[in-house]
């Protein structure tokens, strides 16, 4: 009973919150969807001011960290955006502290596990920074110096421990969530690492040519699938527990997850030269984005979080999950010609929709992160920046060549054997920094008492129309499978 009270008291402080919030009204930035060089120049502003957060070139700071409450994994995606900021627009601006912050967090062992962050590390964390070499790679993104480990190397290090660490001992296979048994989420296996598991093997399958990485991504993929992680309509849920054999699944939604199954996908049916099995697949993933995208007669096919976002309940981690969608969609139109015009059709009004909502801080041009509302939320964060920025930089996606392969001119050198000389067994805990309260709980998935709050709430406001002092807004629909 207590637990119900509590549960309502929640329901009502949210409500309550939504229905004071003060409407916050300004001037959006001027951007022409239609114009390249208007698109160049408000992506140019947009990375401004996303780099106003980082610190990490700062004496005394450490490189590639970015300050609270920011956690490691998305200081990875914050680079990748920069990688992504460099392929479209062409500015170099922000190449050396990129390529500075990739090599340092590379970690003693070229693979993504520095020592002062694998305390608390896990799948996804690691391979989102893999994601931001793989980026540079198949950009051609300038290559680091000799002495250093190439972009193509630092990637298949990690698919090669992530390799290692699949487990058949419960479930069938699979991912954990965490790498260590001493952190906690360890017998979660969420979508995101797995998800990010086939996109990696996917990337270095198409990359590579060589069908051993593919094998790797089919396997993932028919895990996910058989597992329940990716449903009967493609909807891809947030993750499922050994305890049940990974039988009882967490049916929480987030655009990532949708999105990094789409991109592995599109890189598969590219590499199998349009296999209709990849190709059924990428529609039916397309498909299952309707979740996601909003209704609202002013901001029809706009992409919301809609697990979190019409409450006000998005965390930090959760305001940047839409940056990594639009990313990946922006690759699929590449790499799978047949998506363009449905993709299109939804990238355009989302990057007409998020520039609306970047008029926020000193400059005038940080960005919200509730984007079919029609008013500005008053948020501000590298989430935020990051998700509106490449929402308006994909729009370039015409003007560039798409993923590069070893075959179509990508530079970057490999080393197949990379990240396997130190397995995840001899690394001495006990030189790493000790735990503390502030440490992260994971990257994305959600404790039960976080789901539990999600979906009460979401039941609740199932039943309400949610109105603000600046209009209406219409009440948001669960969908649970």
């Amino acid at each position: 009973m207590q637990g119900t009270h509590i549960l309502n008291l929640v329901r009502i402080l949210i409500l309550r919150l939504m229905l004071t919030r003060p409407c916050l009204r300004a001037s959006a930035i001027d951007l022409n969807i239609d114009d390249h060089a208007s698109i160049k120049h408000v992506a140019s502003q947009l990375a401004s001011d996303l780099v106003s957060f980082y610190r990490g070139n700062h004496t005394g700071d450490v490189p590639g960290n970015l300050p609270d409450p920011y956690y490691w994994w998305e200081a990875g995606a914050f680079f990748g955006t920069l990688v992504n900021y460099w392929s479209y627009t062409g500015d170099d601006t922000y190449n050396a502290i990129t390529t500075q912050a990739i090599l340092h967090q590379a970690g003693e062992k070229r693979d993504f596990m520095p020592s002062n962050q694998t305390r608390t590390e896990g799948n996804d964390d690691q391979a989102f920074w893999a994601f931001t070499a793989l980026q540079a790679a198949e950009t051609n993104y300038p290559n680091p110096p000799d002495d250093q480990p190439s972009w193509l190397a630092l990637a298949q290090a990690v698919f090669n421990q992530q390799a290692a660490r699949w487990d058949p001992t419960r479930c069938g296979g699979g991912l954990k969530w965490q790498i260590y048994a001493f952190n906690r989420g360890y017998t979660y296996r969420n979508a995101i690492s797995n998800g990010c598991f086939f996109n990696i093997a996917a990337r270095l399958a198409r990359y590579t040519g060589n069908s051993t990485y593919a094998d790797w991504a089919n396997k993932a993929w028919n895990w996910a699938s058989g597992v329940g992680l990716i449903g009967p309509r493609f909807q891809v849920y947030d993750g499922t527990s050994e305890g049940n054999n990974c039988s009882d699944l967490n049916h929480v939604e987030w655009t990532y997850n949708n999105g990094v199954f789409l991109h592995g996908a599109a890189h598969m049916w590219n590499y199998t030269n349009g296999d209709e099995t990849w190709r059924h697949r990428i529609m039916g993933l397309l498909e299952a984005q309707d979740i996601f995208l909003s209704d609202n007669a002013t901001a029809q096919n706009v992409f919301y979080e809609s697990a979190c976002e019409n409450w006000d309940t998005c965390q930090v981690d959760q305001f940047s999950f839409k940056a990594y969608l639009f990313r990946w969609m922006a690759d699929t139109v590449k790499l799978a010609p047949f998506t363009h015009d449905l993709i299109l059709g939804r990238l355009r009004p989302t990057a007409q929709a998020a520039a609306a909502h970047c008029v926020g801080g000193a400059t005038g041009t940080y960005c919200g992160m509730q984007w079919t509302t029609g008013v500005y939320d008053g948020t501000t964060g590298v989430g935020q920046q990051m998700s509106a920025l490449e929402a308006i930089q994909t729009l370039l996606v015409e003007s560039v060549a798409g993923p590069l392969t070893h075959q179509t001119g990508g530079s970057s050198k490999g080393d197949g054997a990379a990240g396997t000389a130190t397995s995840d067994k001899a690394r001495d805990p006990s030189a790493l920094r000790p735990i503390t309260a502030a440490d992260r709980v994971g990257a994305a998935a959600l404790t039960g008492v976080v789901i539990a709050l999600v979906v009460g709430t979401a039941f609740f406001m199932n039943e309400a129309l949610m109105v603000s002092d600046c209009g209406f807004r219409s009440g948001f629909v669960w969908r649970d499978s």
